[in-house]
């Protein structure tokens, strides 16, 4: 029999209670370690000055990447005074995108320029993904990461590249040059070691080469829900109390690596010149599933150093009713065992990430491509006579 890792029901606490008020539930993840960032921009959240007041209230970041900019750019005209003339220059549809996603990304940094400044470089970043395309290009990632931290000139963005094998070494590039690095896709407990382990190659690249260690900031961005989705299409009949299990106990899993990593010999080096750990971002923290509680990826992964990026309808739910305490090292005996039924029930957790971080990088770039579509459309009418 296999003892259950605790996740919320509707409305309800996890554990003993922490009653926050709506306004004060944000403030309260942050006492306890954990930064809210949204995952969402558009140039009409920055305009509107709805970022800055989402700021003012507690979310002290932005998360991006391809999806999100597709449904920005394609489904509204908030671009199309910049659009033209870049079109009428002759740019191709991908020299136009970064020239409108930097744009966002510049204006979204300079923004949370105070939370980053406030709290002195812990928080107040804004992600920016290198082109999907490059997945699994390494030179290419590497060259990209480097040029797009350049382009946008500001020490409060961070660049976006995938945990793929190929993403490893431009991630320990990235580092070592100085550029903060959000390593996002990543699924499996034993591929985040290896990201920790690139991160802090990085860092002890940069520290050989005399260069400050304390402005370089880093992210695991570890995917939840999309976990669950997988694994539990996969289970049958007789396994339906393993479901609804699998992501909460892989990103438990992590944490305890996490824990490991960054309290070892080799890390306290750094940390003594300055180095920050490359701390745990919870993605892909939305509910897929309709039966399951709208905090179910929030409530149980709450920690030091810690941040959840989420879409704007899990922002509300946490703002009224996310249970606030210290979760993420509760169950981790059960994450262990629940790790072992997966395998007793034939689910293969290393195969399921394997085959999420395939989808999710034709995914982004299914939505890359339609992007370019989009903008290249756009471009012919405004070219025209």
């Amino acid at each position: 029999m296999v003892t259950q890792i605790a996740a919320p029901s509707a409305g309800s606490a996890t554990g003993s209670t922490t009653t926050q008020s709506e306004s004060g539930r944000l403030a309260a993840l942050h006492n306890l370690g954990q930064s809210i960032w949204l995952d969402n921009i558009s140039r009409s959240l920055i305009q509107t000055g709805e970022l800055g007041r989402l700021a003012d209230e507690g979310v002290l970041g932005v998360t991006s990447n391809p999806t999100i900019f597709e449904k920005a750019i394609a489904g509204s005209a908030d671009y199309d005074a910049q659009l033209a003339p870049l079109a009428r220059t002759g740019k191709d549809p991908e020299s136009i995108f970064e020239a409108l996603a930097i744009s966002d990304i510049q204006d979204a940094a300079d923004v949370l320029r105070p939370v980053y400044d406030r709290l002195d470089g812990a928080d107040g970043y804004v992600s920016l993904e290198v082109s999907p395309r490059l997945a699994r290009d390494t030179a290419g990632t590497a060259a990209a990461a480097t040029r797009l931290f350049a382009a946008v000139g500001r020490p409060n963005v961070m660049i976006k590249i995938p945990a793929t094998i190929e993403g490893l070494p431009a991630i320990a590039d990235a580092i070592g040059q100085g550029i903060n690095v959000n390593v996002t896709l990543l699924f499996d407990v034993d591929r985040y070691e290896a990201v920790a382990n690139a991160y802090i190659e990085g860092l002890e690249r940069l520290a050989a080469a005399g260069n400050p260690l304390d402005r370089v900031a880093s992210v695991a961005s570890f995917f939840v829900s999309r976990v669950d989705t997988l694994v539990d299409s996969q289970l049958g009949d007789s396994d339906v109390a393993l479901k609804g299990q699998a992501a909460i106990a892989n990103a438990k899993l992590a944490y305890e690596r996490f824990e490991r990593i960054f309290s070892s010999e080799r890390f306290a080096g750094l940390r003594a010149k300055g180095a920050r750990v490359q701390r745990m971002l919870w993605a892909s923290t939305s509910t897929k599933n309709p039966a399951f509680p709208d905090t179910m990826y929030v409530d149980p992964l709450i920690g030091p150093d810690t941040i959840n990026t989420v879409p704007p309808q899990t922002l509300d739910a946490i703002r009224a009713r996310a249970t606030v305490r210290v979760s993420i090292r509760e169950g981790l005996s059960e994450a262990h065992a629940l790790a072992r039924s997966l395998v007793d029930a034939g689910i293969d957790l290393k195969a399921v990430a394997a085959r999420l971080e395939q989808e999710g990088v034709a995914s982004f770039a299914k939505s890359f491509d339609d992007l370019l579509a989009s903008i290249e459309k756009k471009a012919a009418a405004v070219t025209v006579g």
